[in-house]
């Protein structure tokens, strides 16, 4: 999901990537079938206004992890441009993928501290977007720093063209409450709505399979930066888009969204700046998932041990 894109410098000269050729509808450089998995080589910003379904809106579902300008070594492209150069091709591609939206369209961005808020003001003043949640992915084992408090999460934003007639499937993506599972509370066995002893999760996201995904993590994928653990997509895709629909991941580095996308039967368009890094991403959706539609995403997330409580109230709790 990470984009490669060349450093230029801070001029108004075109990025030295091949453009599309005007009216002519540019070519995927990976394709699968059934269901439709596309991926295309290039720069975002001319991609997003050349591929047809794009360039119609007719994309249901968009996740971006964009490059943080962190100074990370990626392939083809210097991660670390001035903020004002960095804050205008922020601002370009995001255009671009509101664009590309249907108008029940739902949007995902994966971003830290550092351009969140600058994300978040654009999105909502100036391209339309209503915003549904502002999620935070966190994860332990944050890189060690002495300086101020070791970071240990990302930002998950979430933002709909239309809050009122955006997909959203609850019960795809329920999970055991803590009442359920560490307080043995009957009334979450009893509940007026909603599914007994569940809950739609919390806005904070952490738990089994939910950690960076580094060393020998199964679900790693060699000379790939900052790749997203696929319980993470699951979630996002279950949760906002429905069989069938078009997923969008505008830097597609790992792959991970057209990976999960494609298991869980929706239509997917990936793109990606490295044309090495395209077909690595191809070569793992082809291989399919380590955990989708294993029960990862329907884990208990209680950080605490389950309460000590009598047989009685035990088993009152579970039976009912």
């Amino acid at each position: 999901m990470r984009y490669l894109w060349r450093h230029t410098t801070m001029t108004k000269k075109k990025t030295t990537s091949k453009s599309p050729r005007a009216g002519k509808a540019p070519k995927p450089k990976h394709e699968l079938k059934d269901p439709e998995t596309r991926v295309y080589v290039g720069d975002c910003r001319e991609l997003l206004r050349a591929v047809p379904d794009c360039k119609d809106s007719k994309v249901d579902l968009i996740f971006a992890d964009p490059p943080f300008n962190w100074q990370v070594k990626y392939d083809k492209w210097h991660d670390g441009m001035p903020r004002e150069d960095f804050l205008r091709f922020t601002y370009d591609w995001l255009e671009g993928c509101v664009a590309a939206l249907t108008p029940t369209g739902s949007m995902w961005v994966n971003i830290p501290d550092d351009t969140a808020a600058e994300i978040v003001v654009r999105m909502k003043n100036e391209l339309g977007m209503h915003m549904v949640n502002w999620c935070v992915w966190h994860f332990r084992f944050g890189q060690n720093r002495m300086g101020s408090f070791i970071m240990s999460k990302v930002h998950a934003l979430y933002f709909a063209k239309d809050p009122a007639e955006r997909t959203w499937n609850a019960e795809a993506i329920l999970e055991p409450s803590d009442r359920a599972t560490t307080y043995f509370d009957p009334r979450t066995h009893n509940k007026r709505a909603g599914h007994n002893g569940l809950r739609v999760p919390m806005d904070v996201w952490y738990g089994k399979y939910w950690g960076r995904i580094q060393g020998n993590n199964k679900e790693r994928r060699s000379k790939h930066e900052n790749q997203l653990p696929e319980v993470y997509l699951e979630r996002v895709i279950r949760a906002c888009s429905n069989e069938g629909d078009l997923v969008l991941d505008p830097f597609l580095g790992s792959g991970t969204t057209g990976l999960v996308a494609r298991a869980l039967g929706r239509r997917s368009i990936g793109i990606e700046y490295s044309a090495a890094n395209a077909k690595s991403a191809f070569e793992r959706i082809k291989g399919g998932p380590i955990r989708v539609g294993q029960g990862a995403i329907n884990q208990s997330s209680a950080i605490f041990a389950p309460r000590r409580v009598g047989p009685k109230s035990r088993a009152q709790a579970e039976s009912t």
